[in-house]
């Protein structure tokens, strides 16, 4: 049996696994043949679709039963090593000896290995059924996926559960955590795994356990939800070697510092949106002008995206140093440009800004350095830092409502949001020299101090043997990668697992459904910007409103995105299906849009804020939805290298802010009073083709 082979007999008993993929995990070629025979039977007439479903849901049941009679078997080895072990532990306990201890140890870290090779051997199978399931949705145009899990997920004599749920599993991870827990050098502590706060039990074993089954469990929270949110992809089957590397490579403070520069980039974003268009007038210029202020930083950000992601790949300290220095820089020059009375240097400076937005550096971090047991506290850290200061920027421009000069310099309500940014990276400049620790580059090189060289050859010949029964063939490889668009966890071979070399290879690794919600992020960023930048003209024109009052408005807009990505992760996403949440979030934007138009009657402030709130707040919900499903569904290829899916959704996201601040500039020459309609339009427009393209798109695929 499996689990009875000890670690290094696995190296050596190379026929093993062709024997396990035969005789236990899911038959996904003769299924993907099956689906194929009856497609071809319903087309001659020699056979009814509801003898296709009832066919096929018998050859699915008896599937996962061969899978969780063996996981059944398999647990029940589990449990009598675990209760052997035990007798030991409490013999030990009446008569402590060190070397039997070590010993003692060393037994339940074998019987750990062994867990894990089972829950590898339950995730892959769950991947089989996953494609296998919606192949046949995509081939029949039918959701039997929805009758299949529904009849049998709750069924009092489910088998599915063992699959998707790993029922029992439980109870061996706790047995062995808690048990290796006792076993280490806790001495003067009675605590146990149970009490709070119990201590850290440092064993690379329990480590990879836990983050089997994380992988394991796709129940929606908020965590979660934020964390898809920030597009930090990750491979679906990531290595144990890898999760031990990343331990190594981690470190607090770089972390934080790391989100402390997502943070302030995002205060320095938006800072200057309720005074930019005085700041204009000051120079010279039209109020409009501020959208070409404000959009010279997204313009420089289309390119700092690309080479920060590239510099990435070599270091993190050295570009997160360059983009505090280049901000520093632009932000010294916003601020003097008002006694250079230059309009040139004003803009110059917005894009030294851009030049220095480490975003792509900010994500690859978290992707690459933090391991993965805390990486999705990392990602939500990552996007609650960025609300944090979206909400931050506007709020600090309405404080900053002073005048006064020194010596030549003037320190007003236009100028001091780039003395005060600048000073800002200056203090975040010296501490990230002095406390930022620089990840090792030559880890993956080394052995871990952790593990002997027979040990990681054993789990690199876990991974590759597990990962087998569901290669697919060159032949193959077409017709399965249309289901990625269905499914994000692809199995493929070594060679289809290189990483975009370019934007073009990248985008020819996009499935149609990858380009439908691109377009989609591009028009909620479209419609945002629209509000955001253009609403200190707009409401200076219609209601005369202060600086600080729209400082107030802005702020309160960027305050809602933690509340609402807690409502939308804890509760609306567990009630409702992701693409469901989607096409609701885009008609609401689509609401918000058509409610901003200002048509006869006199444009008032209710109707300003609450179709402004319903287009924001929607947009909102609908960006993270909508990353939450890009994460899932875009090629494993681009979850690494320079051309990732982060990089393409913030281009995506940079060029739609771009696009929108031209719009607001070039409208500003028909006069203020044609200007908010004008704009409305194209969101309108965007809007509606991505609406069409989200029903056609799914309703294609299911």
């Amino acid at each position: 049996m499996w689990l009875q082979l000890s670690l290094p007999s696995l190296i050596v008993d190379g026929a093993w696994f062709a024997t396990v993929s035969l005789m236990y995990y899911i038959n996904y070629k003769l299924m993907k043949k099956k689906v194929k025979q009856y497609a071809h039977q319903i087309e001659v007439g020699t056979l009814e679709r509801r003898h296709v479903l009832k066919d096929f849901s018998r050859m699915l049941d008896n599937q996962i039963e061969k899978i969780v009679l063996f996981l059944l078997e398999q647990q029940g080895l589990l449990a009598s090593k675990l209760a052997k072990l035990r007798e030991q532990h409490d013999t030990l306990e009446q008569q402590p000896e060190i070397s039997q201890i070590t010993e003692l140890r060393e037994g339940y870290r074998v019987v750990g290995y062994d867990l894990l090779k089972l829950l590898y051997f339950v995730e892959m199978n769950a991947i089989g059924l996953r494609k296998i399931l919606k192949k046949f949705d995509k081939r029949f145009r039918y959701r039997f996926t929805d009758y299949y899990v529904k009849s049998r997920a709750n069924h009092p004599y489910s088998q599915l559960q063992q699959v998707f749920k790993h029922v029992g599993l439980g109870a061996v991870v706790g047995a062995v955590s808690r048990n290796l827990h006792e076993l280490q050098d806790c001495q003067g502590s009675y605590l146990s795994i149970y009490d709070p706060p119990a201590l850290p039990l440092q064993d690379p074993v329990v480590d990879s356990i836990k983050a089997a089954v994380d992988r394991l469990t796709h129940s929606t929270n908020f965590l979660n939800f934020m964390a898809q949110h920030a597009l930090i992809m990750q491979e679906e089957l990531p290595a144990p070697a890898e999760e031990q590397i990343d331990e190594e490579r981690y470190h607090y403070v770089s972390l934080l510092l790391n989100l402390g520069n997502t943070f302030l980039y995002m205060v320095n974003t938006y800072i200057i949106v309720p005074t930019a268009d005085n700041y204009s007038m000051s120079l010279g210029a039209a109020a409009t002008v501020c959208g070409i202020v404000i959009g010279a930083m997204a313009v420089a950000q289309v390119f700092s995206s690309v080479y920060f992601s590239a510099w990435s790949n070599r270091s993190y300290f050295r570009p997160l140093v360059f983009s505090s220095i280049v901000l520093f820089v632009g932000n010294a020059m916003y601020a003097l440009a008002y006694d250079l009375n230059s309009l040139t240097m004003l803009l110059l400076g917005r894009l030294f800004c851009g030049f220095g937005s480490a975003r792509a550096v900010n994500r690859r971090y978290i992707s690459d350095c933090v391991p993965l047991k805390i990486r999705m506290q990392a990602s939500a850290g990552f996007v609650s830092a960025s609300a944090l200061g979206m909400a931050c920027g506007p709020a600090l421009a309405g404080i900053l409502q002073i005048n006064f000069k020194i010596y030549k310099l003037t320190f007003n309500a236009m100028t001091l949001p780039g003395w005060v940014m600048a000073v800002a990276w200056l203090v975040y400049l010296i501490w990230l020299w002095f406390s930022f620790k620089e990840p090792s580059r030559d880890v993956e090189e080394n052995n871990s101090p952790h593990a002997s060289d027979s040990e990681t050859a054993e789990k690199n010949t876990l991974e590759k043997g597990l990962k087998q029964p569901l290669l697919i063939t060159s032949e193959e490889q077409q017709e399965d990668d249309e289901d990625a668009e269905a499914d994000g966890s692809e199995e493929v071979s070594q060679e289809s697992r290189r990483p975009a070399t370019s934007i073009a290879s990248a985008y020819r690794l996009l499935t149609p459904s990858v380009k439908v919600q691109l377009l989609i992020y591009f028009m909620l960023k479209y419609a945002m910007e629209i509000l955001l930048s253009e609403s200190s003209v707009v409401t200076s024109y219609y209601f005369s409103w202060s600086t600080s009052t729209v400082a107030v408005f802005l702020a309160c807009l960027g305050l809602t995105v933690l509340p609402v990505n807690i409502v939308v992760g804890s509760y609306i996403s567990n009630m409702f299906e992701d693409r469901q949440i989607l096409l609701a979030s885009e008609i609401m934007v689509c609401v918000g849009i058509l409610l901003s138009f200002h048509v006869i009657i006199p444009y008032s402030v209710p109707q300003y804020v609450c179709s402004g709130l319903i287009m924001f707040v929607s947009a909102e919900v609908l960006e993270g939805v909508n990353l939450s499903l890009l994460s899932r569904v875009m090629s494993s290829r681009l979850s690494r290298g320079t051309y990732n899916g982060g990089l393409l959704s913030t281009e995506a996201g940079t060029i739609a802010r771009v696009i929108a601040d031209a719009t607001i500039t070039m409208a500003g020459f028909l006069g203020q009073s044609q200007l908010l309609n004008i704009t409305l339009l194209p969101s309108l427009l965007i809007c509606v083709i991505s609406i069409a393209a989200t029903c056609f798109t799914y309703n294609s695929l299911y």
